[in-house]
């Protein structure tokens, strides 16, 4: 059948333009085919490389690190959680380096352990070495450490990423906990941490205690034993004293450290940390001591002092006494009003005035 010159052309246009479109659409289901692809071909290396780690911990390099962030497309299917290291520093107790990278691990196993397949695959717990490393450190303007980043799954600059504050080290796993959660709405679930104590331990340990009880229940029957001893008691009253005031219990709880790192000096110790929400294990033990001293003075006032005939020397220790006691609670109202910002002032009655 003939085609009139009148309905070719239409036809003719027709023709390319459904020819264009269909090539379109299709090199775009090619282009989000390949995409996904290769997102999910990224989520399976990470967890190929998690599953090497008995930890859950990925180690990272800078060709890791240019794989798996800069190199790919925002948004990432994933988020990544980095510990910076540095190995040649780990001599220096106070950066607490060692300890808070066991932590560190504890809180990624028990992220794994906790969560089922489709969460743990969102978010990979990671660690970088500055001496292998050094480019990636400059890649997030890591220039001091401890240091920890959460990199979301649109972050394009690593810079830009969430840095984990001194605080949240505070109380270990379980801080770092807290921040995880807070900034990728995942849950993490509680902390397993292993045992002090191997099964074997425990046994041996048993054996001993069993002999041992034989030999002190016979020194019990004849009261030949440090129980009976009244320096002993006196020293576990005044420690269970200090341990109570110390707020010693608070940092083994929330395993407080005693004391940081200055962030603006690493080569300086900070032992009292000005804030409300925080306290440090030497401020606890500063104002424990404190307590103790006025609490010892007491009792020596109370039960030792008013056995002595001489009234001179009655006096002057009670003077020593009110004078010292004076000192270390106004040096604890100072320091909580430092840290608080609330002052404690006294006023007189208004009858008074």
């Amino acid at each position: 059948m003939a085609i009139s010159p009148a309905l070719f052309l239409p036809l003719l246009l027709f023709t390319t333009f459904l020819s264009v479109y269909l090539h379109h659409s299709t090199a775009e289901s090619y282009s989000d085919s390949d995409s996904d692809s290769e997102t999910s071909d990224l989520v399976t290396e990470l967890l190929y490389l998690r599953s090497q780690s008995k930890s859950g911990v990925i180690h990272l390099n800078d060709h890791i690190v240019s794989r798996f962030l800069t190199s790919t497309k925002t948004p990432r299917p994933y988020s990544l959680v980095i510990f910076f290291d540095a190995k040649h520093l780990h001599s220096k107790t106070e950066l607490h380096l060692q300890d808070l990278y066991t932590e560190f691990s504890l809180l990624s196993s028990s992220f794994i352990s906790n969560n089922d397949a489709s969460s743990a695959s969102s978010l990979f717990f990671c660690d970088v070495e500055f001496k292998e490393s050094q480019n990636s450190f400059a890649l997030f303007g890591v220039n001091s450490l401890p240091h920890i980043r959460l990199v979301g799954p649109n972050v394009k600059n690593p810079k830009d990423s969430e840095q984990m504050d001194q605080g949240d080290f505070s109380r270990m796993a379980e801080s770092m906990a807290e921040f995880v959660e807070s900034r990728t709405k995942l849950t993490v679930g509680p902390i397993n941490r292993p045992p002090m104590l191997s099964t074997n331990q425990i046994a041996f340990l048993g054996v001993i205690l069993l002999i041992w009880a034989f030999f002190f229940i016979k020194k019990l029957l004849t009261k030949d034993t440090f129980f009976h001893d009244w320096k002993v008691w006196l020293l576990g009253a005044v420690f269970v004293y200090f341990f109570s005031v110390s707020g010693a219990m608070f940092n083994i709880i929330r395993k407080m450290p005693m004391f940081l790192v200055d962030r603006n000096d690493p080569n300086k110790l900070v032992f009292f940390y000005q804030g409300s929400g925080m306290q440090l294990g030497a401020e606890g033990f500063a104002v424990g001591f404190l307590y103790t001293i006025v609490g010892l003075l007491l009792g020596v006032v109370t039960h030792v002092l008013v056995r002595v005939k001489n009234r001179t020397a009655q006096r002057v220790v009670m003077g020593v006494s009110l004078v010292i006691s004076f000192w270390a609670v106004r040096k604890v109202v100072h320091l909580d009003n430092w840290k608080t910002g609330y002052g404690v002032h006294a006023f007189w009655p208004t009858s008074w005035s």
